[in-house]
């Protein structure tokens, strides 16, 4: 298995620098690829403007046209967000909005899934809407490979991750969830990804005919479950990670990240044993003024099916 991945990562791991932004434009006039961009948002109003007009910039209006559509789903926030989304040029859907007949859950997942009914581009690219200091070679280095070789599906961003403490950036410190669970989890169930560099990382592409095939879990567990999922489905060689540089954005908290774990590991249990499992819930523990004081939660579980399977997303394709 180890000579597996080592083969993987030298034939399907690269850096942005390989496929200049010509070359990328060149490609997709030949085939005729449309690309969406979708940032899932939610109360990132000091963020997701700048993300937006970068791309606009870059990669819409200016002399590259490299994405055809740009679009913010609103998870439903309760800041400005879909005002700021909407100024800086993307257009913006609430969650409640797509595919009402289906009462939205909470959770990343979600709005992924219905972020398909309302896109129409080939290729379909996810980025985070918590980025600072973005760069559109996010973009860009992601699309890359799907736009110029038939046989990859799908592309995640590797990149450097520093966490930000009170004494500076510690590099390498970020993606606690990611060494601590996702990569042992994926080295010991699913040996194949582990070359993987940010299996969790929020910023990845894939073929819209990948998408619309694969479950999406509704909450954290997103990444990991397509990630599987899109291995089981395509194969270890239509999956590849481009090198985009530095990722900086907004840390979350211990008990956030234990609620992100648990999710995670849930994900991965479906994946290795579908079955009769017990709902879970996790707690977890606030001090008060008598001590600590337990607050039980559920770990999210539910998965939205294929978007295939859905009528209103099967008639729309055919129109």
């Amino acid at each position: 298995m180890l000579e597996e991945v080592e083969r993987w990562l030298a034939g399907r791991s690269w850096s942005a620098a390989d496929r200049p932004l010509e070359r990328l434009l060149e490609a997709k006039r030949q085939t005729g690829q449309t690309v969406s961009v979708v940032l899932p948002a939610l109360d990132e109003e000091a963020t997701v403007g700048a993300i937006v007009a970068a791309i606009r910039a870059d990669l819409m209006t200016g002399e590259v046209p490299l994405v055809d559509e740009l679009v913010v789903l609103d998870s439903g926030s309760t800041d400005r967000t879909a005002e700021v989304a909407a100024a800086a040029g993307a257009r913006v859907v609430h969650r409640d909005s797509v595919l009402p007949r289906i009462p939205a859950l909470p959770g990343k997942g979600e709005v992924l899934w219905r972020s398909l009914m309302v896109t129409g581009g080939d290729i379909v690219c996810f980025v985070d809407a918590d980025l600072r200091e973005f760069s559109a070679i996010f973009v860009s280095g992601i699309v890359g490979p799907l736009l110029t070789d038939p046989d990859v599906q799908f592309v995640k961003a590797m990149y450097d991750r520093p966490l930000e403490t009170g004494q500076g950036p510690a590099p390498g410190q970020g993606g606690r969830v990611t060494e601590l669970v996702a990569r042992p989890l994926l080295n010991l169930h699913w040996p194949q990804l582990a070359g993987f560099v940010q299996p969790l990382g929020g910023e990845y592409a894939a073929r819209r005919s990948l998408l619309e095939r694969l479950p999406f879990p509704v909450g954290y567990g997103v990444e990991l479950g397509l990630l599987v999922d899109a291995l089981h489905t395509v194969g270890l060689d239509a999956l590849a990670q481009v090198d985009v540089g530095v990722r900086k954005h907004r840390h979350q908290g211990g008990q956030a990240l234990g609620r992100m774990a648990a999710a995670i590991y849930r994900t991965a249990q479906l994946r290795l044993a579908r079955g009769h499992l017990i709902r879970p819930r996790l707690t977890q523990f606030d001090r008060g003024e008598n001590g600590f004081v337990p607050r039980t939660t559920a770990v999210d579980t539910e998965e939205r099916p294929p978007m295939a399977e859905i009528p209103e997303y099967a008639e729309r394709r055919a129109a």
